[in-house]
């Protein structure tokens, strides 16, 4: 499971129109989820993405995590994150988990976030979706459950 982290001032997502999701300071988390990812890839990556000490402290410092600040997540599920971009000029999707899978463990995975007591909101799963992001910093980092050591 790959999720692409940004801090930002504020995010939100559009679908047809329609605001699905917004946040102010926080995180956005665009979430790919591949082939053999289980329920411990999706604990092991909110866990992670919730306590990234990425966040000032009083001395400047990145040194508070948006649990500790009170800021919201936004997460907006992303297959596109599982390309493989190292051949030719198409990217493959081979490695993205099907459809039902990548459902169940992205509403998995904003379930443990919610159980986490932050605010979240989300994108629509496999939907067309405009993310608006103020990145605050910018701060932007890639975090992958299939690389933990």
């Amino acid at each position: 499971m790959r999720a692409l982290v940004q801090r930002v001032g504020e995010a939100w997502v559009v679908v047809e129109g329609a605001e699905t999701g917004r946040i102010g300071p926080g995180i956005l988390v665009l979430l790919g989820v591949e082939k053999g990812d289980t329920e411990r890839d999706a604990e092991y990556l909110v866990d992670k993405c919730l306590t990234l000490r990425i966040f000032e402290d009083e001395e400047g410092r990145m040194n508070r995590s948006v649990a500790e600040t009170g800021g919201g997540v936004l997460i907006v599920s992303q297959f596109t994150l599982c390309g493989d971009c190292r051949r030719g000029r198409r990217p493959s999707f081979a490695e993205a988990a099907d459809l039902e899978e990548g459902r169940r463990l992205y509403e998995y995975a904003i379930g443990l976030a919610r159980g986490r007591g932050v605010p979240v909101a989300t994108g629509v799963f496999r939907a067309h979706m405009e993310v608006h992001l103020m990145n605050d910093g910018p701060v932007t980092l890639f975090v992958d459950s299939r690389k933990r050591l």
